[in-house]
């Protein structure tokens, strides 16, 4: 990649001036690719036409007669028009406000009524009929825009087939400082109602030149944009980054059309969030199970050679006789099942959550270079890193350039550098609770930083389970190790004060079925359901999958449950983390008797 074809952050100055830069320097380059419905077809536009269309959208904001620092709200999937809503906002000294579409009403409006959003910009019929039910609780909200013709009552309510003037030419934008605040990406906590991090333009800028020294991405680039942008990871490493290099973005129509999309597009970078690559490692092991023994031990070879080659790439290995069958090895398994990522990909980021050691290690077995990184939304979101040349796929890598580390109270990770955000929108209180009177954050994350600088994270603060006994024990790691077992699609350890450790299981249907009927018991579930044969049964499997943890973390109780844990029913945030006190409260009663005696 030439120096030339990156913006740095003084040279952009603000988000939009960034956007301005890359239509200046590369007008006709293909900038993003989307899928038309309409047409069937995937469609491409440059820096020069997305400019075109960002005029539009500003001048339609001016027309409302909004003021600089406004707040402006948007909930689309990823798509070429969440870039041009945002730079459009920005050109105007607004303030934007990314929205999960799979978050429920509720939360939507407390949200909007919290950023007193002005203009709400959403995409479809369905979107508006949930919106609708609490629109009176959005009384802040002078537009509800929809990308949709969508039909309804309030007088708000207007398309942007309406809302946008024919043509217009991007204006010149109104002036802004670095410092000054870019957007508030609201963090779906997993208690309490969900936080507003505010981020400068000079936090997200300083992050994104930041993270080049770490995730090498080339004007050359293909990106396949699926992650939320609504998600500080994906609008940073998947929008200002590609924007900053000048790299091309072609949006994902939908998860479940990701396969089909990942072969047709064929990127060269992939970002994504550890269950992706936990999808396809399941894909792979269930069809490696219905194979013959020949093509489970051929596939099991290629990783083990692929992995010691990557060993001695890193040049903490040596050379061993059997580098000589890769390339026999690469041709019959690895090759095959990197087509299936579009058989383009050079490098793959896993961010957003732990990659468990064994995924890694077989994408890297099979010549897919995957780096794991590390952040927070409160850091813009990145503070660490992999590097290609220095992958430690266990650790999540290096800090990036310009940020400091270093370990607090309980061997708490501490971040301090130009990427922490300004603070909590209308929250001092969390803000102050959460970086010290120097600026180091506290991001609530155990860690370990090796002689290499390499930062391991090993649990939560907030998430170590202390039983009755003094004995401390990380849920997510246990629960991590017991998810491997394919009966069990979601569980939650539970043991805070009480004399020893329960897990809350929901079972996977088709499985569960398969056991039942091995074991001679009822294969119907109702919403949770004690059978001892069964409990036992489950009990041995969790115990099998924990026997790499100490002899007092042993789960000795297992509510089994059928009912899934989603966004819908208010189990899940929409970044999917688990709610934990709502389990405990849904389930009270149960987990009470699971006690009972003890």
């Amino acid at each position: 990649m030439h120096k030339e074809d990156v913006i740095t952050p003084e040279q952009a100055g603000t988000l939009h001036g960034l956007f301005l830069e890359r239509v200046r320097r590369t007008p006709d380059k293909e900038a993003y690719r989307y899928f038309d419905d309409t047409k069937s077809a995937w469609e491409k536009l440059s820096w020069r036409q997305m400019a075109t269309q960002v005029g539009r959208w500003q001048q339609a904001l001016v027309h409302l007669g909004l003021h600089k620092g406004d707040r402006v709200a948007l909930m689309l999937r990823n798509c070429p028009q969440w870039v041009m809503f945002d730079q459009a906002a920005m050109s105007l000294g607004l303030v934007t406000v990314p929205l999960y579409t799979v978050d429920r009403a509720e939360n939507i409006a407390y949200i909007v009524n919290d950023a007193q959003a002005k203009v709400l910009l959403f995409e479809t019929d369905g979107q508006w009929r949930e919106l609708a039910a609490v629109r009176e609780q959005m009384g802040c909200v002078q537009r509800f825009v929809s990308l949709d013709e969508v039909a309804g009552e309030d007088t708000r309510l207007v398309s942007a087939q309406h809302f946008l003037p024919g043509n217009a030419l991007l204006q010149h934008p109104v002036a802004s400082a670095p410092a000054e605040l870019a957007t508030i990406i609201y963090t779906s906590g997993t208690t309490g109602k969900p936080k507003g991090v505010m981020l400068s333009h000079a936090n997200l800028l300083s992050n994104t030149h930041a993270a080049l020294g770490t995730f090498v991405l080339r004007s050359d680039d293909l990106l396949l944009s699926f992650l939320p942008l609504s998600h500080a990871f994906e609008r940073t490493c998947g929008y200002y980054l590609q924007v900053m290099v000048g790299a091309t973005v072609a949006y994902a129509r939908s998860i479940p059309l990701l396969s089909e999309d990942l072969q047709t597009v064929r990127p060269s970078i992939l970002i994504s969030v550890p269950r992706i690559y936990e999808r396809v490692h399941s894909a792979i092991s269930a069809k490696l199970s219905e194979g013959s023994p020949l093509k489970h031990w051929l596939f099991n070879l290629a990783v083990e050679v692929g992995w010691a080659r990557f060993l001695r790439a890193q040049g903490r290995g040596g050379w061993q006789l059997t580098f000589l069958l890769w390339p026999l090895l690469d041709k019959l398994v690895a090759q095959k099942i990197l087509a299936r990522l579009g058989g383009r990909l050079r490098t793959a980021v896993s961010g957003g959550a732990a990659l468990a050691p064994e995924i890694s290690r077989m994408f890297v077995g099979l010549g897919l270079p995957v780096v794991q990184g590390y952040g927070l939304t409160e850091t813009s979101p990145i503070v660490a890193g992999n590097h290609l040349e220095n992958n430690f796929p266990d650790s999540v890598g290096q800090v990036v350039r310009g940020v400091q580390v270093k370990l607090g109270e309980q061997d708490a990770l501490l971040v301090k550098g130009p990427n922490v955000m300004m603070g909590y929108w209308n929250n001092p209180e969390a803000t102050h609770a959460m970086i010290d009177a120097d600026g180091w954050l506290n991001t609530g994350d155990i860690a370990r930083i090796s002689a290499s600088g390499h930062i391991t994270i090993t649990g939560r603060l907030k998430e170590i389970i202390v039983l009755v006994n003094g004995e401390k024990l990380p849920p997510a790691d246990m629960e991590s190790a017991i998810l491997h077992d394919p009966l069990i699609d979601q569980v939650m350890v539970y043991g805070e004060g009480r004399p020893f450790l329960i897990a809350l299981a929901v079972v996977n249907p088709t499985v569960w079925i398969e056991i039942a009927a091995k074991v001679g018991v009822r294969a119907d579930m109702p919403e949770s359901f004690t059978d001892s044969t069964m409990e036992a049964k489950v009990l041995r499997r969790i115990a099998r999958n924990l026997k790499s943890f100490p002899g007092y973390a042993k789960v000795h109780r297992v509510l089994l449950l059928s009912e899934p844990w989603s966004i819908d029913n208010g189990f899940l945030t929409p970044k999917l983390s688990l709610k934990r006190d709502k389990v405990v409260t849904a389930y009270a009663a149960a987990i009470n008797d699971l006690y009972e005696g003890h």
